[in-house]
């Protein structure tokens, strides 16, 4: 089979003594022993190719301070950080600002989000096949390539879009004669325009997802490589830990970039602010400055060796846990993956291994959750404790990603210190999953009822009907639906509109506007009668009488931690019962499943279940639907546990049937009878 196929040349060193020395190397190994050595002979193999870091003979010796695991892993780990600041940082930050400003729904920007996910999933197998016998470092080059220009890609709309429009000069109060007709003008063709950008924002999350590939596939399995088996789970811990910093930085970044507005510069004569729904941040600052900085990182990883000196060593004393099933052997005498006409044998390998898919379909379940809270959790807070916009996307950040990360190191060094086999690692997974499933519960008493809002949630002081903005108190006024410009009223309810309210005047008093005359706001009863309220509407939402926001918050907070428990453990199980030199394709099977099953449709399924819970579209003149306004609450609070318990459950059921599958291979290094069928069975 050797001479069959397409040779892997993916980012091969260009010396021509290398192959020399890798085929003396396994002829002398041939020679000594009566036996097939394929490990001693692969050990040799790296040896041959543990070279200084540097580019080409240059190699400086500061440079060489960093050619070792821990130098590695620093770089690894930035990589990972920009790449968790863009992907799962600025992206789900901005999503609700995307939403606004390119008048899209949440369908629309789940999409957006799953848009990674789908380029990840299409190049997984084949850079994670290529990979395993390339220069991995050198693939990370090209990762952190992609990523930078992803990120450019996704800031252009920005751009070439124009500058933000929140519609004409308005009166917001009730007109009741000389209504200008311009206001019911029918403004399809600018919404049309706006909505088309979804395909730069695809092909940006493209981008990003051709970029991402090497990154948890080959650059994991190189770590894994290069450090002792009992430090392997502490190493790729931090590594992962790291990239959860990524989106920590990312919340907070964006949150704050939030604030600032979308077009830097406020229009001058106009008067808006945060506290205006019709406030959109600048979302796009973010992006180009990581831009600059992953592009950076590129130097880095050009410069690193094949594999890091030491490695060869390392490699030779590990004892292999692989599930047995014969599948070791065969790839090990057959040398299978050398080139691409193996693929197929080398996929059915992992394909038929119980083990590995039962750990993938568990790991793929919880992905569905995770992606799908880490995109929508800032809109659900928003929504459900009636907090900005901004606010709600930095406080989920604080929470969610500090949380993960934690579950990730603490996880790493459970595993790295109590010396678990593969058998342990799994059971262990088992306990974190349960805890889990137990704090999901929050959902059920952690919830907010909707506040009194006229027309959705209750009529006008007991006139007009529900789900029906227009009552007889502002039946003459004419108001414009696309117009969203919530007002409180004094006695406490929310009118969508300070038309809809039936306010006729308005005054502006220290930069916060007061409406009066307000024919739908029904009478407050003051008890004294001394004093008189000096307004009757107000801009804004009303604040929420809800309180459970920081038991909400801490639930949610550990129920994250036990969660991502799991997450380390899962990738070492992976790396531990598949054939030495499938590693990195069987993170790359893994991949694949994780993006079909989980984190493709996480966000689109969350977007379906938060839009099935509005009560309050955005309907332009053109009776054309919009984003959101309004959400029930309640509603979205048990779909979303719903959704979440039932993955949950489903990890745990899979990982109990990889604890009852596993098979540790047998002491005795000849081939077992298993082994020879398994080998005859899959060739024939």
């Amino acid at each position: 089979m050797k001479g069959d196929g397409i040779e892997n040349p993916a980012f091969e060193p260009p010396s021509p003594d290398l192959s020399g020395q890798r085929h003396a190397s396994r002829a002398g190994a041939d020679a000594e022993a009566p036996a097939p050595a394929p490990a001693p002979s692969r050990g040799v193999a790296e040896a041959a190719q543990e070279g200084p870091c540097g580019w080409g003979r240059c190699t400086p010796k500061a440079l060489q301070l960093c050619n070792n695991p821990e130098g590695y892993l620093a770089a690894y780990s930035l990589l990972a950080i920009f790449q968790g600041i863009v992907v799962n940082g600025l992206i789900n930050i901005s999503i609700s600002t995307i939403e606004k400003r390119y008048e899209l729904n949440s369908s629309l920007t789940g999409l957006i989000s799953a848009s990674y996910d789908i380029a990840f999933c299409i190049l997984s197998l084949f850079v994670s096949f290529f990979g395993e016998r390339g220069h991995k470092p050198r693939w990370l080059a090209f990762s952190a390539f992609m990523l930078g220009l992803g990120s450019l890609i996704f800031s252009l709309p920005h751009f070439s879009s124009g500058k933000y429009q929140f519609g004409a000069k308005r009166e917001d109060t009730c007109q009741i004669s000389g209504t200008s007709s311009t206001n019911f003008t029918c403004s399809a063709n600018t919404k049309s325009s706006l909505s088309n950008y979804l395909y730069v924002f695809i092909l940006g999350q493209l981008l990003l997802g051709v970029g991402g590939t090497p990154l948890y596939t080959l650059g994991t399995a190189f770590i894994d490589d290069s450090v002792p088996k009992h430090k392997s789970s502490l190493y790729i811990g931090i590594g992962y830990a790291m990239s959860l910093l990524g989106p920590a930085i990312g919340y907070v970044l964006g949150g704050q970039l939030l604030n600032v507005y979308i077009d830097i510069q406020i229009p001058e004569s106009t008067q808006i602010d945060q506290d205006d729904p019709r406030w959109l941040g600048a979302w796009w600052i973010a992006f180009l400055a990581c831009f600059f900085a992953i592009w950076f990182l590129i130097i880095p990883f050009s410069c690193f060796p094949k594999y890091l000196p030491g490695t060869a060593k390392i490699q030779a004393e590990k004892i292999s846990e692989t599930h047995n099933d014969g599948s070791e052997a065969l790839v090990e005498t057959k040398n299978i993956g050398k080139n691409f006409k193996d693929f197929p044998v080398a996929l059915l390998i992992l394909l038929k291994n119980p083990v590995l898919m039962s750990l993938i379909i568990a790991s793929s379940s919880e992905a569905l959750v995770a992606t799908g809270f880490a995109t929508f959790l800032p809109k659900f807070i928003e929504n459900q404790f009636g907090k900005t916009s901004s606010f709600s996307a930095t406080l989920g950040g604080l929470v969610l990603v500090p949380a993960a990360a934690l579950g990730q190191v603490i996880s790493g060094i459970l595993v790295s210190k109590c010396k678990m086999d593969c058998k342990n690692i799994i059971k262990f997974m088992i306990g974190t999953c349960s805890v889990a499933l137990l704090l999901n519960t929050v959902f059920l008493f952690a919830k907010c009822g909707n506040e009194p809002f006229a027309g959705v949630s209750e009529t006008y002081d007991g006139t007009g009907m529900l789900h029906n903005l227009t009552a007889p108190c502002n039946a003459n006024c004419k108001c414009l639906r696309s117009t969203y410009y919530p007002v409180c009223g004094r006695d406490k309810v929310q009118y969508f509109s300070p038309c809809y309210a039936g306010c006729t005047s308005s005054l502006l008093t220290n930069t916060k506007k007061a409406y009066y005359n307000c024919s739908c706001i029904g009478k407050l009863k003051i008890e004294n009668g001394s004093e008189d309220i000096l307004y009757e509407a107000i801009p804004g939402k009303c604040p929420t009488q809800c309180t459970v926001l920081p038991l909400f918050l801490i639930f949610f907070f550990f129920a994250v931690v036990f969660t991502f428990m799991a997450v380390t453990p899962t990738t070492v199980a992976i790396l531990r019962c598949v054939p030495d030199k499938q590693r990195s394709f069987a993170l790359g099977v893994q991949s694949v499943f994780l993006r079909l099953l989980g984190t493709i449709p996480g966000p689109i399924l969350f977007g379906v279940a938060i839009d099935n819970s509005c009560t309050l579209w955005d309907i332009d003149e053109c009776k054309t639907k919009g984003a959101c306004w309004v959400y029930d609450n309640e509603r979205m609070a048990y779909l979303l546990m719903g959704i979440s318990a039932a993955c949950k459950i489903i990890t745990i059921i899979f990982v109990i049937m990889a604890v009852l599958l596993y098979k540790p291979p047998q002491t005795s290094p000849a081939l077992s009878q298993k082994d020879s069928e398994m080998v005859t069975a899959i060739h024939t």
